[in-house]
């Protein structure tokens, strides 16, 4: 199939009018969809309220209810098992230029809604507009950029020119794969994982984030609208205690593509590697992102005006609830004072509010359990560590949480060690490089990193010590971009090689060498 060669979506800029209107106009639409009913499997909106049913609320507002999704029970469960697992026959024969060819109109189709999908996510998870319209970016590039590694794994490969033998790798599909996916990138994740099962040939049951199940509704209308057969996919909201053991133990499945805590990632990977069942046709495979505790180191002589942008993009965008978030800042003895004295001013300029109004930068985090959460930390920490600056002005309708700094005096501190999720900094003050490595390198995750540095030596030690997945210099840590930044790490941060990367889909296939004697005396007659 030929394709033009893969190019990201350019991301909006709303300081131009153009830009700004499309999105008011598309917030103003979006809040008279509120409320509605939505359906399992192709989640056709219906009439009446699903019995149970999950309510998702608004985090800056949770009085407003976005929509009413089912909370899928095992029965519902197994009945989307049973789909996908006899449609896996049919969809694995689709030829593979065709499986290509609905991604590509599933991106069209999100380049056509992309304003109104962002404030599906301004709305539903509290992203301020600019995270929002890069998220719909990432799942569009996803789709594109999966398309067109297909196409080139779609062609057998010739391993060998031998005389008289034909010898080719060839990549099937592995069967049925459940994507579990997260609230954080409620569109792109769960996109990525679910486009990436379909166009190599393997059906698969979406099961979204239980607080962003209408934007996962959204991802199912879509796929539907633009041709997947429905059982080539089962949109399966529910809570993960209900459904996600049922469906990560069944024998049917193959393949199970999780993005979330380690916590729960451990228990899947676990459960997957259990003694085989009655049924199971093979090893599972298990992709897991699992998360992390980064760590972005500022030199004694780094640009610290950049250093400055950067540190608080990645610690505070999105309240910090990205899995790639700065929440350890290291800084050398030589510059500490300076530096965290501008870090904390920087910080105490952001401004909390409703994110569907384009003058704050922080919003609410996601859910009243988030909330609760990262607040009971934060005064865990105040006992001990000392706190060097808490936003005052805080709403008080709403999942707000007040962004925090603390200086820890020890690198064993759990508030250096932990992950929060959150908007909640650790600042370690070392005397030099060595000491700022120890301190990167003490955590178990392994996600993102970066340094801040003008001598190339430094430079090159970090690309060799700085134990990371994604190491950024000289720039932000947050806000990977599909091929030019392959995401994804290791450690505890997670299994699987990287999302947006030339190695993603081999994951979702099986390899097969086929090798052929072509000597061969005359040809059977064609069967009649």
């Amino acid at each position: 199939m030929k394709l033009t060669p893969f190019k990201n979506e350019s991301l909006a800029n709303f300081s131009l009018g153009e830009h700004r209107e499309k999105m008011i106009e598309a917030l103003k639409k979006v809040r008279s969809e509120l409320g509605k009913n939505y359906g399992l499997h192709t989640a056709d909106e219906s009439p009446s309220k699903p019995s149970p049913a999950i309510a998702s609320v608004n985090p800056a507002d949770p009085d407003e209810v976005i929509g009413y999704v089912p909370a899928a029970n095992k029965a519902e469960a197994e009945k989307a098992l049973s789909t996908v697992f006899e449609g896996a026959a049919s969809w694995k024969q689709t030829p593979a230029d065709q499986r290509i060819a609905l991604l590509i109109k599933l991106a069209e189709w999100m380049r056509l809604r992309r304003y109104e999908l962002s404030a599906w996510m301004v709305y539903e998870v509290g992203k301020n507009w600019r995270e929002a319209d890069a998220d719909v970016c990432e799942a569009i590039d996803f789709c594109e950029y999966y398309a067109r590694e297909m196409n080139r794994l779609s062609s057998p490969r010739i391993t060998q020119m031998v005389s008289g033998e034909s010898d080719q790798l060839v990549y099937f599909p592995k069967g049925v794969s459940v994507v579990i996916a997260p609230w954080n990138f409620p569109l792109a994740i769960l996109t990525g994982m679910t486009v990436a099962s379909l166009v190599t040939g393997n059906t698969v049951i979406l099961k979204p984030a239980e607080q962003s199940p209408v934007i996962g509704s959204k991802l199912a209308q879509g796929l539907h609208a633009v041709g997947f057969p429905k059982s080539s996919f089962y949109f399966l909201p529910g809570t993960g205690e209900e459904i996600g053991p049922l469906l990560v133990s069944d024998p049917r499945v193959d393949l199970i593509a999780f993005t979330g805590s380690a916590e729960v990632g451990l228990s899947i990977i676990e459960s997957a590697a259990h003694k085989p069942q009655p049924r199971q046709r093979g090893v599972k495979k298990v992709i897991a992102e699992m998360g992390g505790k980064n760590a972005l180191i500022i030199d004694e002589d780094a640009d610290i005006d950049e250093a400055i942008t950067g540190a608080v993009h990645s610690a505070f965008g999105f309240q910090g609830q990205k899995c790639s978030a700065l929440s350890r800042l290291i800084v050398h003895e030589k510059i500490y004072d300076i530096f965290v004295k501008r870090f904390v001013e920087a910080t105490s300029s952001l401004r909390l509010g409703n994110p569907a109004n384009p003058e704050y930068q922080v919003g609410p985090v996601v859910d009243q359990e988030a909330q609760k959460r990262i607040d009971r930390t934060a005064i865990e920490a105040e006992a001990r560590s000392k706190l060097l600056f808490k936003a005052k002005e805080v709403p008080t309708k709403g999942y707000y949480v007040a962004p925090r700094v603390f200086e820890v005096e020890s690198i064993e501190d759990p508030l250096f060690q932990k992950e929060i999720f959150g908007p909640v900094v650790a600042v370690k003050k070392v005397k030099d490089l060595d000491e700022a490595f120890r301190a990167a390198n003490s955590v178990p995750y392994a996600l993102t990193g970066g340094l801040y540095s003008r001598s190339p030596s430094h430079i090159e030690r970090a690309k060799n010590e700085f134990e990371v997945g994604n190491l950024y210099i000289n720039r932000a840590i947050t806000g990977a971009t599909v091929e030019r930044h392959p995401f994804g790490g290791f450690k505890m941060s997670g299994i699987g090689s990287k999302a947006g990367g030339p190695d993603y889909l081999l994951q979702f296939l099986e390899p097969r060498t086929i090798s052929e004697n072509t000597v061969r005396r005359g040809f059977a007659a064609a069967a009649s």
